[in-house]
């Protein structure tokens, strides 16, 4: 508060400025470029830019080690569940 006289603002602060590349939200889907700029990168939707990201995670996935253990564990729990009239799990 003491570094900013009445009628300035926050942001040139010693304080703000060490924290600045941090502290902010940094958004995933949303574009913050401006209008000429957006336009000449493709006009991309935050929709576009929303598929694009689950299908970069998607490619990028691989099971957990631990994940072959826990197929055999719950194999039976599923086969008991799909007998009892449960939906068949997906492959």
């Amino acid at each position: 508060m003491a570094d900013v006289q009445p009628g300035g603002h926050f942001f040139a602060t010693q304080h703000t400025m060490e924290r600045f590349s941090t502290a902010f939200y940094e958004p995933i889907v949303a574009d913050l470029s401006n209008f000429g700029t957006w336009t000449e990168a493709g006009s991309l939707t935050s929709a576009d830019r929303a598929t694009a990201v689950w299908q970069e995670k998607l490619a990028a996935f691989s099971p957990p080690p631990t994940s072959g253990d826990a197929v055999e564990r719950l194999a039976p729990f599923i086969e008991k569940a799909t007998a009892s009239g449960g939906a068949p799990p997906l492959d």
